[in-house]
Formats: structure tokens, sequence, C-alpha cells
């Protein structure tokens, strides 16, 4: 608890569970791409996850607890950094940032908004529950039809352009994130710093060209029931 009372400290809480939650992102884009496989694809994955029963909903816990914490240092910090420098420079010289730097706070925010939206609207179903699984027969082969959940989901461009629009807020904050976290490790110095910039914003294109390719695909008609 002593470490959390330096900022150093709390800046490696923010990098551990940003680096988790990067990886929760990677792993949730991996399984959600099983769509482009077909309904037997995206229903089977989502098959799987449901025999994990509750081993699930810990993990979800876990999420919520690393996003919890993630963002109340984030905001902490950013809090912090404007006290210590509360008048305005009238000439302002951002040396090495970005605009994905500087908007990271609301960026982070906005994606919280977002991830409670996504837990509305697939997970729990409070959102359009007439298109749930739970509203809708199940499959062939007896299974929740989450494959024509998401095809009557995102069929709506009102629900695709808040999905594409949360992922470019998320193409931001990770073209930034990434970044940051290898560099509060301290594994990066002014020759590698660059590199890990450029790898950052290719790894934030590619997750984000990833999650919107599947509500795109699906407003063009390229995936259908």
């Amino acid at each position: 608890m002593q470490m959390l009372q330096s900022s150093i400290g709390r800046k490696l809480v923010m990098a551990a569970t940003g680096m988790c939650l990067v990886g929760f992102v990677i792993v949730h884009l991996l399984g959600n791409s099983s769509i482009f496989i077909g309904a037997n694809g995206i229903n089977a994955y989502a098959e799987h996850l449901h025999a994990l029963g509750p081993i699930v909903w810990i993990f979800r816990v876990v999420l919520l607890g690393l996003f919890g914490l993630h963002i109340f240092f984030g905001i902490q910090l950013t809090l912090e950094n404007r006290a210590a420098r509360p008048i305005d420079y009238n000439q302002k010289k951002n040396i090495r940032t970005s605009f994905g730097a500087e908007t990271m706070i609301y960026t982070g925010l906005v994606i919280l908004v977002f991830a409670v939206y996504h837990l509305f609207h697939f997970t729990m179903h409070l959102t359009n529950p007439e298109i749930s699984v739970s509203a809708l027969p199940m499959d062939a082969l007896g299974r929740n039809d989450v494959f024509t959940m998401m095809i009557l989901s995102f069929q709506k461009f009102f629900i695709s352009s808040i999905y594409v629009g949360a992922m470019v807020t998320l193409l931001l904050h990770l073209s930034h994130g990434v970044q940051s976290l290898f560099q509060t490790f301290g594994v990066l110095n002014g020759n590698t710093l660059p590199i890990m910039e450029k790898i950052a914003r290719a790894a934030a294109i590619v997750i984000f060209v990833g999650f919107i390719s599947i509500p795109v695909s699906i407003l063009l008609g390229l995936i259908n029931v």
C-alpha cells in the first residue's frame, strides 16, 4: 500500500492494469472475429465461454477491478499533474506529445461508458432485448444464437455507429497507452522510444480495424443470416 502513496507507484499500477486490459482486448477481438467463420464459429465460441460457468463471472469481476484501478489512478494522476501547474502557459510547447496523449483521460472515460453499454447490450440484454439471445430461438445445435443476435444488432446503423465511434476512441487511447506503459516500466530509452511509438500506433490500428470490420461487414451485407 505504501507504493500507492507515490506517483511512481500509481503509474506502475496503471501500467500493469493497462497491460492486462490490452491483453483482454486482443483476446476479445480474436473471439469476436470467429463470426467471420459463420454461425458455427461464433456460437461455438460463446458456448465454450458459457460452459465455464462461474469462472467467467470471476474473470469479469477481476477485469472490472483492474478497469476500476486503471481509471481511478488515471484520474488521480491527471488531477495531480494539473494541480502542479495551475497556470496555463501563454506559449505552450508540446514536446513528444500527440492528440492521443493529451486526451487520455477523456478517451478513458468514453471507453468506460462504452464498456457499460456493451455489457448492457450483449451480456445483460438490457438494451434491445427483442433481439437478444434470450428472445431468439436456439441454433440447429441447441446453442444460443449469438450469430443472429450480432447480425440483427449491427444491421441497426445507430448501434454500429456507437461501436465504431467507441473503437475510434480506443484507437486514440491505445496509440499512446501501449507506448506509455512500456515507458513506465523503464524498458525504453531515447533510441527505442520512437520505435515503440510506431509499434503502439500500428497495434492500435490493427485492433481498431479488427473490431470495426465486424459491424461494417454486417452493415454492408458481407455477413448475413
